[in-house]
């Protein structure tokens, strides 16, 4: 798999990623909980202003989630670091809670 990377001179660089994954154990257990802050995933092509009313892409905000679920991770909504305090309104933090 090759991913690109910044270079220190602002070009953009080939990277490939060498060895082999590690595939998860089944049935594994563990002692703790993995939580992630997962962000809203915004509408691109939505015509709005960000700063007043944001445009939510609710079927990949919630197919990332799904995402993250399946890896085995929690959702930790309430964290500063996930929407709070970027635009994203109590309106839209509530149509999330529904979802």
């Amino acid at each position: 798999m090759d991913i690109i990377l910044p270079a220190e001179n602002g070009d953009r660089v080939s990277y490939r990623l060498v060895g082999k994954p590690v595939a998860p154990s089944e049935g594994a257990r563990f002692s703790r909980i993995a939580y992630a802050a997962a962000h809203v995933v915004a509408d691109p092509i939505a015509m709005t202003n960000p700063w007043s009313r944001p445009a939510v892409d609710w079927d990949r905000t919630m197919a990332f989630r799904h995402h993250l679920w399946r890896l085995g991770f929690r959702i930790a909504e309430a964290m500063d670091t996930s929407q709070r305090g970027m635009g994203f309104d109590w309106t839209s933090a509530k149509e999330l809670i529904r979802r």
